[in-house]
């Protein structure tokens, strides 16, 4: 077990001194706590420019006045002049843009924005709205029908989401679980790629610089394999601990740098909008969510994810020797359940109580990658223990296949060994 201890130690130390460690760790979370902050504050800041339109209303449909009061948009409307005279003349009004209504709108359902470069998308949205509740405004009128007493019982359905559990109800957010699911399926993906590989090729280069022979002479292939599993694998856990901890600093750092966000957030929640500001609702959504469950979880299978195929790793790097095309071949069947399983997941953030999702969280090459795609919806306990279960015991199995794969292979050169031969090896009689 010291002997281990030792290779841990040293595959650990050898990667977290490294700047391209340091780097990734620590700098690339302080790059997303700026667009994090420089998100909250532009949602918060608004715009405070109003924008002038000129308005050239030949069926005066307006009727001189328009209904501004909710938007950045200030209307003037122009009189005494056409289309195309008016064209040569807005820009040198100070107009950035004008409105053209023709004379004749019986048919026409589009009018035209004269502008003098691309307008943006939430200003479109805008005038189109002003046009679109003014010509509602109008027919109302024609039909006999007051205005004022139709806004008031005319309903607008916003449906809210109560998740009932044995805890208690909490609101629902349907967006940022399909988010945060995604998210969790993907970084799961990419780390037991990217560590993975890292133990391939730190046990392939061994063995091509002829070190794994020395160190062989000190200590077992199977402590060999198991140091260098674990003490990649505590790599990826240190990351993941900076990050949660960067990330909790964050969040308390928000309430002092935005000092009024919290009180804007609860404004905006109880107000009687339509809908919450997105800011707004993001934030409430993550807080709804089972925090504590989705972090266990994600370490859980994030170890015993890396673990099981890390193992398997390693084992094909034991047998390839300087040919690198060799790993290519042989990692190909690695790789397809890890791929597969990615795809699974991709189904699951839809559909989490399908067939395919539920067998793809229980299967252990595929239960790392998919269960975190279900982590943020109520799973059944029964299917959580099962998978953790089976993902454990998958472990413990890959790890005495490989170890003896590694055992062989890691002394063999010249050989190309195939999957068959391997095989071959993990259950030959020592």
């Amino acid at each position: 077990m010291n002997k281990i201890t030792l290779i841990l130690s040293r595959e650990y130390f050898i990667r977290v001194k490294k700047k391209s460690f340091l780097v990734t760790t620590l700098v690339v979370p302080v790059i997303i706590m700026i667009f994090y902050a420089g998100i909250i504050y532009i949602s918060m800041s608004g715009s405070s420019e109003k924008q002038h339109i000129a308005v050239l209303d030949e069926a005066n449909l307006f009727n001189q006045k328009a209904d501004t009061s909710d938007n950045a948009l200030i209307f003037k409307f122009i009189k005494n002049e056409t289309e195309q005279s008016f064209l040569r003349k807005y820009k040198e009004q100070g107009f950035q843009s004008f409105l053209y209504i023709p004379i004749d709108t019986s048919h026409k359902k589009k009018y035209t924005l004269h502008s003098q470069s691309a307008v943006n998308l939430s200003a479109i949205e805008s005038i189109e709205k002003i046009i679109n509740n003014t010509i509602r405004t109008q027919k109302l009128i024609d039909n006999g029908i007051d205005p004022v007493e139709f806004n008031k019982i005319n309903s607008s359905v916003s449906l809210e989401n109560t998740i009932d559990t044995e805890e208690g109800s909490r609101k629902g957010f349907a967006e940022i679980s399909y988010a945060v699911s995604l998210g969790c399926g993907f970084l799961i993906y990419i780390m037991m790629l990217m560590y993975g590989t890292q133990v391939m090729r730190s046990v392939s280069e061994e063995k091509t610089n002829r070190i794994a022979e020395v160190i062989i002479s000190s200590v077992r292939p199977f402590q060999l394999m198991m140091g260098k599993i674990l003490g990649i694998g505590a790599v990826g856990l240190t990351q993941f601990a900076i990050w949660i901890v960067l990330i909790l600093a964050m969040q308390m750092a928000v309430p002092l740098i935005f000092p009024d966000l919290m009180q804007q957030l609860n404004n905006t929640a109880n107000s009687n909008t339509e809908s919450m500001s997105m800011l707004a609702s993001t934030m409430q959504g993550i807080s709804s969510l089972p925090l504590a469950k989705i972090v266990l979880s994600f370490f859980f299978y994030f170890l015993g994810g890396y673990l099981t195929y890390a193992s398997i790793f390693a084992a094909v790097g034991s047998v390839v020797s300087e040919d690198q095309q060799d790993s290519q071949q042989l990692v190909a069947p690695v790789l397809m359940p890890i791929i597969l399983g990615f795809a699974i997941m991709m189904k699951a953030v839809d559909d989490p109580n399908s067939t395919l999702a539920i067998v793809g969280s229980i299967f252990p090459l595929t239960s790392p990658i998919v269960m975190m795609g279900r982590i943020t919806y109520e799973i059944p306990y029964w299917q959580l223990a099962l998978s953790m279960l089976l993902l454990v015991c998958s472990f413990i199995f890959f790890t005495w296949v490989t170890g003896k794969i590694y055992r062989i292979g890691i002394l063999m050169y010249g050989k190309k060994p195939s999957w068959k031969e391997m095989i071959k090896w993990a259950f030959a009689r020592a």
